[in-house]
C-alpha cells in the first residue's frame, strides 16, 4: 500500500470514528443528567465514565440507585450487560499487541464503538488504529459531555427521547454494520443473532439478549464449513 492509499485509508477510518463519536455525545450529557437527578455527586459521576466507561452498564446502574437499589446490584447489572466486552476482546486481541500494560490501557476502550470501527477494517495494523482512534475518540467526548450533562443539564427529563437522539446511535452502527453484510454467511449471522436477541427481549434480563445473539455466529460458520468440505474440482 502507497502513501496516497495509507492517507485514503486514514482519512475513512477518521470518518467512521467521527460519526461514532458525534452518536455517543448526546448519550454522554443524558448520563450525566440522569447521574444528577439519581443523586449522585459530580464526582461519582465522572468517576463512572472515567473508570466503568461503559454506557449500557452505567445507565443501568445509575437507575438501580436512583431507585433505591443496592450497590451490588447495580454492579451485578452493570456486569451482566459488560461481559460481551469478552467477544470484543477475542475479536481484537491479535491485532492489539504490544507490552502487558498496553494492552491492559488499550482493554479499557474495549467498547462498542472502537470495536465496531476496528473490526470493519481488514488488515491488523488498521485495526489497531481504528479500535484507538475511535475508542480514544468516545473516551474524550463520553467523559466532557458526562461533566456538561450534570452540571447543565439536570433535571432536563427523557433529553434523548425528546429530541429524537436516541436514533443516533443505532443508526451510526447501522453504517458500520451494512458494508460487512456482503456475504451469505455474513447475513446469516446477522439475522439469526437479531432473531435471538428479539425472541429473548420480553422475558430475558437486560443484556441477556445480546449475549445470546452471538449464537448467531453458528448459523454463519454453518455455511462456511460446507464450502470448505466441499471437494476441489
Amino acid at each position: 500500500m502507497n502513501d496516497v492509499d495509507e492517507a485514503a485509508l486514514k482519512r475513512a477510518i477518521h470518518r467512521q470514528a467521527a460519526s461514532i463519536v458525534a452518536a455517543v455525545a448526546p448519550f454522554g450529557i443524558v448520563f450525566g443528567a440522569a447521574a444528577a437527578t439519581a443523586g449522585l455527586s459530580l464526582v461519582q459521576a465522572t468517576g463512572f465514565s472515567l473508570l466503568v466507561f461503559g454506557g449500557s452498564s452505567q445507565f443501568a446502574a445509575v437507575e438501580i440507585l436512583g431507585d433505591g437499589g443496592s450497590v451490588a446490584s447495580a454492579a451485578i447489572a452493570g456486569l451482566l450487560l459488560n461481559v460481551r466486552s469478552l467477544a470484543f476482546g477475542v475479536i481484537m486481541a491479535p491485532a492489539l499487541v504490544g507490552t502487558w500494560w498496553q494492552r491492559a490501557a488499550m482493554s479499557q476502550l474495549m467498547i462498542d464503538e472502537s470495536t465496531a470501527v476496528g473490526a470493519a477494517q481488514h488488515e491488523r495494523r488498521w485495526r489497531r488504529y481504528g479500535y484507538l482512534v475511535a475508542g480514544v475518540g468516545v473516551y474524550v467526548v463520553w467523559n466532557v459531555t458526562t461533566a456538561l450533562g450534570y452540571v447543565a443539564f439536570a433535571g432536563a427529563g427523557d433529553l434523548i427521547t425528546q429530541l429524537g437522539l436516541d436514533a443516533a446511535g443505532p443508526a451510526a452502527f447501522l453504517a458500520l454494520l451494512w458494508p460487512r453484510l456482503s456475504s451469505m454467511p455474513q447475513r446469516r449471522t446477522a439475522i439469526v443473532g437479531a432473531l435471538i436477541a428479539l425472541t429473548l427481549i420480553p422475558f430475558a434480563p437486560p443484556g441477556v439478549p445480546i449475549l445470546a445473539s452471538m449464537f448467531g455466529v453458528a448459523a454463519g460458520r454453518i455455511g462456511v464449513r460446507r464450502v470448505d468440505e466441499e471437494p476441489s474440482s
